[in-house]
């Protein structure tokens, strides 16, 4: 099947591997000293929400069809701004953990994945290090040769997707709809400047909360999605009002063409945590 002729698209993002409170296999991952990093009790339950992502959620929300996957970059933590959360500093162990995590993920899309390019402070300059590990993993390169690139331009049936990392985060959730909404208004007016297609569905990662946004227009529903991650609160959130009282979400989310409605149809799943309870 050409990548054309694929009606889904499967969206995550935002693992990042190589922190000890991102993504980390159950069973756990060997340094080159011999050493195992075993997951914690939290991370463990983020691995069995992984697991029913990818062997329940995916397949119900496809419809048991083939689809194509978006990983929307940050895929390994790095090594930025004097944190020493990692379970490692080196950038290969983290990179060959996300490359065991992911070639699963490869072989269920059967080849059909996508890297975008995540943030400089997590993945390097110019994002080098999703780079090394999508041309690792054999995602599908652009017309440059990048197998990491900045944005995404997905036909789906007739319908057009974009999808790109970055995007504003709020520190209020009374606030939480500005950027998005910005976003989609500036996509609209870039396209009546130039007579271009404005995309049916705009995609984003970097905020690790779900939030989907669809307006009404004269032609179809124009629609925002941002996409969870899969990382617990790190010390940085707590600096920020909404992420001080607010849990972490993970999960995903497929964006589906029905030939037989002549639509797109976008259906998120997420999972969050339960508040810690009063001592």
């Amino acid at each position: 099947m050409r990548r054309r002729d694929v009606h889904n698209l499967v969206l995550i993002g935002d693992t990042h591997v190589g922190c000890s409170l991102g993504l980390l296999d159950k069973a756990g991952a060997i340094l080159d000293e011999g050493n195992v990093v075993r997951p914690s009790k939290l991370q463990r339950v983020v691995w069995s929400w992984w697991e029913e992502f990818w062997r329940d959620a995916v397949p119900e929300m496809t419809s048991g069809e083939p689809f194509a996957v978006v990983h929307m970059g940050d895929s390994i933590d790095g090594v930025h701004h004097g944190s020493t959360h990692q379970w490692t500093h080196s950038i290969t162990h983290q990179i060959r953990h996300a490359e065991q995590i992911l070639r699963p993920v490869i072989a269920r899309c059967e080849g059909r994945f996508y890297m975008i390019r995540g943030t400089e402070a997590h993945v390097g300059p110019s994002s080098c290090f999703d780079e090394e590990l999508a041309k690792a993993i054999g995602a599908l390169p652009n017309r440059e040769g990048q197998h990491a690139r900045y944005e995404l331009w997905k036909t789906l049936g007739p319908r057009l997707v974009h999808c790109a990392h970055h995007i504003g985060i709020a520190g209020s959730q009374a606030y939480e709809s500005s950027a998005p909404m910005r976003e989609l208004a500036e996509s609209m007016i870039e396209a009546a400047k130039w007579g271009t297609q404005y995309p049916d569905v705009i995609v984003r990662g970097h905020r690790h909360r779900c939030l989907q946004i669809a307006v009404p227009t004269c032609r179809v529903q124009a629609q925002i999605l941002c996409v969870p991650g899969w990382q617990l609160r790190t010390p940085f959130t707590f600096r920020v009002a909404g992420g001080r009282v607010s849990q972490p979400q993970f999960g995903g989310a497929v964006i589906r063409w029905s030939a037989t409605h002549r639509e797109l149809f976008v259906r998120t799943w997420v999972r969050s945590l339960t508040r810690e309870e009063a001592e």
